[in-house]
């Protein structure tokens, strides 16, 4: 909005002309984020809290989690909710990948919401039901796949990592290779929100390192020398990934441990969705794996227990999955579990990153 009101006016008034720039509104766009959550925090945890919106803790869960029962969850909408008015303020709405990732903000959003309204407010233990919600996120994700695919300038080539004249083309199969990394993200996310802060460093971890995937694919000299896909209208991709940092960075205020609030399936399955996309978006969608390897790693962890489980009849590999619970069973103080995943998330970051030079 205020890109639209005030940039046409640079012809009048040189000043303007700040606002094309994208690494300008890219601050400005996570600041703004950053403020309504802070801001609008304890409004949110009072509302939630006097609504008995509370945190539901599985009796089979790690014990020292039941002094959690009962902290505000659904804390997610505020974080949706300040990326939706930080975009709206300074996103470029003539850029098609800036309403694609909106659109995916809302319909996982949309899950995640009903999901915590039936469990908080029609206490439905299970909300929609695990079949009902991957079937709508299965659509959701072939929906937001279809609509990237359809974009101009953008091409179904696979960026290998570590390699650079290798472009495998998936042509028309792109759709469900998309879909499938945007649902997957955005279960990953899910299960490793579970404990105080533990999803959201993560998260704004990734939001900062696609950040600038998201401005050296926009900008065709760059991508040029560093042998990588140039998508011409990526680059306000940037501003949506500051903003995403930005919001997780207001929310991490109230979420870190002891948390007040939590973000639940509100905040967990749709910011997945929207990591997912962005990584799909930026042509950076193999190199999720290790982004995002804190993500993977947990997901990783729950399927290992559950098969090897099934398989073993009744024996288990780890004492708790997701991973984070079985150190917590191991003896680790939950913050010394947060803060060294935290502290793997930006090891993965980083390694990542090294790969725009490393070809």
């Amino acid at each position: 909005m205020i890109y639209h009101l005030l940039y046409p006016l640079h012809t009048q008034i040189s000043a303007f002309n700040i606002f094309r720039y994208i690494t300008f509104r890219t601050i400005y766009g996570g600041l703004t984020a950053f403020l309504i959550c802070f801001l609008l925090g304890p409004f949110v945890i009072r509302k939630l809290s006097e609504m008995q919106i509370g945190q539901y803790i599985q009796r089979d869960g790690p014990a020292t989690h039941q002094t959690k029962k009962g902290t505000p969850t659904m804390g997610g909408i505020l974080i949706l909710f300040s990326l939706l008015v930080s975009t709206l303020l300074w996103g470029n709405f003539s850029n098609h990948y800036t309403g694609i990732i909106l659109l995916s903000l809302l319909l996982f959003g949309f899950i995640g919401i009903v999901d915590d309204y039936l469990m908080q407010i029609k206490k439905r233990n299970k909300g929609f039901g695990a079949k009902a919600k991957f079937f709508l996120q299965v659509v959701s994700g072939l929906a937001v796949a279809w609509l990237i695919y359809q974009c101009p300038d953008f091409n179904t080539k696979l960026t290998i990592p570590f390699l650079k004249n290798i472009f495998p083309d998936l042509g028309i199969f792109y759709i469900p290779f998309a879909a499938l990394v945007i649902v997957g993200t955005s279960n990953a996310v899910n299960l490793t929100d579970g404990l105080d802060g533990l999803a959201i460093g993560p998260i704004i971890i990734t939001g900062v390192t696609y950040m600038i995937f998201a401005y050296v694919t926009g900008h065709s000299k760059i991508a040029e020398y560093l042998h990588i896909n140039h998508i011409v209208s990526c680059g306000e991709v940037t501003i949506i990934c500051g903003i995403l940092a930005g919001a997780g960075l207001g929310f991490l205020w109230f979420n870190a441990h002891p948390a007040q609030i939590f973000m639940g399936d509100s905040g967990s399955i749709p910011l997945g969705a929207i990591i997912g996309t962005i990584a799909v978006i930026t042509k950076q969608e193999i190199l999720l794996i290790l982004v995002g390897g804190i993500f993977v790693i947990e997901a990783l962890s729950v399927i290992i227990q559950v098969s090897y489980f099934k398989i073993s009849h009744g024996k288990r590999i780890f004492k708790m999955a997701p991973l984070h619970h079985h150190f917590e069973l191991k003896g680790w103080a939950e913050s010394k579990v947060i803060v060294r995943f935290w502290i793997i998330s930006i090891t993965f970051a980083l390694l990542s990153l090294s790969t725009l030079k490393i070809r």
